[in-house]
């Protein structure tokens, strides 16, 4: 029998061993990693909300007023009046009829999958989506087929051939490449089909659209075309959880029969409070996201000008791509020595030979910082 030891030894080997990081400092771009001062390019707090005063005064109010725990799931005793308010304004964030909060995203999702797929049914995904969503498709037992990364016709191909009830999950922005799914194409696919689209928009929310509503107001996407809409609270919304939005028959079957929300103890109602802040935040503030646009731009430009291919992407997420685990560790060392923190991504997250650094953009960013890190790309430039 293969020994722990043994597996673990294997991906040292392989420059495939994760270690964690201990920081000594609130999120925000100059953090204090490992007893060292650093400059932070692979956060998801995109609107540079995560350490936010304002917020954090929501989340104490919300302790003096709720306590600290739920509790509770939310079927018990475990939801408060501060979690239904956050979930009405969520819903009418999106434009939707309903929002039904969750733990996490990963919860979210296995809700979604497993309360409307099961044996005899089809899922089927982008080969890029999240783990989340691949793994919640295998829990469910329905078939799951997978089409080539934003390969529309690929998309049909399993459309046409999958049996039972049939829902397509996608990412509106692809967390490890920054770029956004087809979703008009494939939401005119869906409706041909009569299958459910579901798209997890972790990325997207707060980033996309003047109002920060996402990759569907992006596209001018409306509820009857993608049904069922994910986004996560723990990235631009600078604090915990998630939601899934969608008509009242949706969110009511995923309370009646979404496991992961029904045996999860609901988050503490002070994050609810605290997104409740933040919401208003993302909402009123576009500048956050005019600033983001802006930095990201003089990234983009800067790269291209030391050699360096990038995706198509529009967002906050500017993949660098290594090809080898090994080379994207050394790259990361490389910055890591001149003070800058971007983390390595390796297989399985990518997918083999893909290997790169996720450089990530805040609205808590400034100009110097992303010329400093286009200083330090020098080191590494092709």
């Amino acid at each position: 029998m293969k020994t722990l030891k043994t597996a673990l030894e294997a991906a040292e080997e392989q420059h495939l061993y994760r270690r964690r990081r201990v920081l000594d400092s609130p999120q925000q771009p100059r953090l204090v990693v490992d007893g060292h001062p650093m400059l932070s390019f692979c956060s998801n707090d995109y609107l540079g909300l995560a350490n936010d005063r304002r917020i954090a005064a929501a989340f104490r109010s919300g302790i003096d007023r709720w306590g600290n725990g739920s509790g509770a799931a939310h079927l018990v005793t475990g939801h408060s009046r501060a979690h239904h308010a956050l979930e009405e304004e969520l819903a009418d964030f999106t434009g939707r009829q309903r929002a039904l909060l969750f733990s996490s995203g990963y919860l979210a999702n296995l809700a979604v999958v497993t309360s409307l797929c099961g044996r005899g049914d089809t899922v089927i995904q982008d080969k890029l989506d999240h783990a989340s969503l691949i793994d919640a498709a295998r829990l469910s037992g329905a078939d799951l087929k997978r089409y080539p990364h934003n390969d529309m016709t690929g998309a049909q191909q399993r459309l046409d051939a999958a049996r039972g009830e049939t829902l397509l999950t996608v990412d509106g922005v692809f967390s490890m490449d920054g770029d956004l799914a087809d979703l008009p194409a494939l939401a005119e696919l869906c409706g041909h089909k009569g299958a459910w689209l579901m798209v997890d928009d972790a990325h997207g929310l707060g980033v996309l659209d003047e109002q920060g509503r996402g990759s569907l107001a992006h596209f001018s996407l409306n509820v009857r075309q993608a049904p069922v809409l994910m986004g996560t609270l723990g990235k631009a919304f600078g604090t915990a959880g998630a939601f899934v939005a969608g008509d009242e028959d949706l969110v009511e079957t995923l309370i009646q029969k979404g496991r992961s929300y029904i045996f999860t103890t609901a988050l503490p109602a002070a994050v609810a409070e605290a997104t409740r802040a933040s919401l208003t935040i993302l909402r009123t503030e576009n500048w956050r996201r005019e600033k983001l646009r802006d930095l990201v731009a003089r990234f983009r430009r800067g790269a291209r000008q030391l050699g360096f291919e990038l995706p198509s992407s529009i967002t906050p997420i500017q993949p660098l791509v290594a090809g080898s685990a090994q080379t994207a560790l050394a790259w990361s060392r490389i910055l890591e020595e001149q003070g800058l923190l971007v983390t390595a991504i390796r297989p399985p997250t990518v997918p083999e030979g893909s290997a790169r650094l996720r450089i990530t953009f805040s609205a808590a960013h400034e100009e110097k910082d992303v010329d400093a890190l286009l200083g330090a790309l020098e080191a590494i430039r092709p």
